[in-house]
């Protein structure tokens, strides 16, 4: 079973910020000869890498809600100029859509297991991923979501 991370999206006041940064990312890369993708640096490395890797993503908490996620494709360790730790997450070139799932703020990342992922949007029914996310939102708080 895969294990994720979730993460706040800092600076993100909605989707469309994080797909914006996404793209222009992902734009970067392909000017550089790679393959379409984000990279996220953290100071944290996660332990259990492999576990991320076999399917994994990142889930992204946006204003105080999981709005998103995006496939991890590596987890790569280094040490920056000044010395310190990172670690580098590279993410798939797709922002997909979840079902909003209140989340409180934290610092750092937080490991997520397959049970406390919100669905994705396109596994909800018909019509839901095409109504407007304030809709969707007070739908989600009245439980009918």
């Amino acid at each position: 079973m895969a294990l994720h991370l979730i993460k706040l999206c800092v600076g993100a006041d909605s989707i469309d910020d994080l797909r914006e940064w996404v793209a222009e990312r992902s734009l970067r890369a392909i000017a550089a000869g790679l393959e379409p993708h984000s990279l996220h640096t953290t100071r944290m490395a996660p332990k259990r890498m492999e576990e991320l890797l076999d399917g994994g993503s990142l889930y992204w908490v946006i204003k105080g809600q999981v709005q998103a996620r995006q496939k991890l494709l590596d987890i790569e360790t280094f040490t920056d100029g000044e010395g310190i730790s990172r670690c580098r997450l590279m993410l798939g070139p797709e922002v997909i859509e979840t079902a909003v799932q209140p989340k409180r703020p934290f610092q750092g990342w937080r490991y997520y297991t397959e049970d406390d992922v919100p669905r994705d949007l396109t596994s909800l029914g018909a019509g839901i991923a095409e109504m407007p996310a304030d809709l969707r939102r007070e739908l989600t708080d009245l439980g009918l979501l």
